[in-house]
């Protein structure tokens, strides 16, 4: 098998002397989707930060085609083509929609299509429509759809979504699913988190469900599609 695009092993991490991250590993290949699942709190968001940078982990190893990450900063990390959909979405309310996609763009990586403001338009009529409205304009919805557009113009080579379609309206959600089957077609490696499991059945090709800090289960779609108890014992479906 290929060197793992991204790989965690064995991490554990703590908030103070509260652990939160018991032992967990994770891996993902170049163009291969995973979904990361679990009730709110059980650690998936920790671990999304210490992939990328942002939180210390005080046992373990993160590596990046085989390389080791440990100690290095959060921009070292992102310019190696990282880039996060953050839960809350955290558009700045003072940009406006074009210069969110413009302020944060970086080149293509080689032999890839480029993203740049124009393809986010294609993508997104909305935000083309909104191009000039401040962030703070925005509606729910369309701020995801611009987090989104400003991960993608840096042209990442692993897009990590956290809570994907969270708190947003039916159509609005149907839009940004659409948007990650494409980008999954495109050979877009992804890591979503979201709470619709059909969705992610669809849309991935393995899943990681996570319980207070461990990883509790692992596998195909097929697998988690077939075993419905899985869903009830550690989703809550």
């Amino acid at each position: 098998m290929n060197t793992a695009l991204l790989q965690a092993r064995d991490l554990n991490a703590a908030y103070g002397l509260s652990p939160v991250l018991f032992g967990v590993s994770l891996s993902i290949q170049s163009g291969e989707t995973l979904g990361l699942l679990g009730r709110n709190g059980m650690g998936k968001s920790t671990l999304l930060k210490c992939l990328l940078g942002i939180k210390d982990y005080h046992q373990g190893e993160i590596t990046w085609q085989g390389q080791s990450l440990k100690g290095w900063s959060i921009d070292r990390i992102a310019n190696l083509g990282l880039a996060l959909v953050p839960e809350g979405r955290h558009i700045f309310p003072n940009l406006t929609v074009h210069e969110h996609l413009t302020v944060f763009a970086k080149p293509a990586r080689s032999g890839a299509p480029l993203w740049d403001a124009a393809r986010v338009y294609r993508l997104f009529a909305r935000l083309a429509e909104r191009q000039h409205h401040l962030g703070r304009q925005l509606s729910g919805g369309e701020q995801q759809m611009l987090a989104i557009g400003r991960a993608l113009v840096t042209n990442p080579k692993l897009l990590i979504l956290d809570e994907a379609s969270e708190g947003l309206a039916p159509l609005i959600r149907e839009e940004i699913w659409s948007c990650l089957r494409l980008l999954r077609n495109e050979g877009q490696t992804l890591i979503v988190v979201d709470k619709y499991v059909d969705r992610l059945i669809e849309l991935c090709d393995r899943h990681l469900i996570m319980e207070r800090g461990l990883v509790t289960w692992s596998g195909s779609s097929e697998e988690l599609k077939e075993n419905r108890s899985i869903w009830h014992q550690y989703l809550g479906v």
